[in-house]
C-alpha cells in the first residue's frame, strides 16, 4: 500500500494522524481510499472531479502533473502539499 503523508494543517479531519497506508493505482483512487479512512479529506483536496488549485501532490518525490490520473505504485510515498498564505 502507498504511504500518504498528511499536512499538520488537516489534523482536525484526520484526528491527529499524519500519515496513512492506503491502496490505489492512481492519485484519484488514493484520495478515495484516504477519504474512506478520514471522511471529509477529499473535500479539502478536490473541487468537483479535479484536484483543487490550492493543493499539490508529490509522488515519490516528483510533482504530480496528471491530476487524479497520476499513477501510483503500491510502495509509493505521496505528500500532500496544501497552499498557505502569508506575507
Amino acid at each position: 500500500m502507498a504511504t500518504v503523508y498528511i499536512p499538520l494543517l488537516w489534523q482536525d479531519v484526520t484526528r491527529g494522524a499524519r500519515q496513512a497506508e492506503v491502496p490505489g493505482g492512481t492519485l484519484g483512487e488514493i484520495i478515495a481510499a484516504l477519504d474512506a479512512i478520514h471522511p471529509g479529506i477529499a473535500a479539502r483536496i478536490c473541487q468537483g472531479e479535479k484536484i483543487g488549485p490550492h493543493v499539490r501532490f508529490t509522488v515519490d518525490g516528483v510533482i504530480a502533473t496528471a491530476g487524479l490520473a497520476t499513477p501510483v505504485n503500491p510502495d509509493s510515498h505521496i505528500h500532500i502539499l496544501p497552499a498557505f498564505g502569508g506575507g
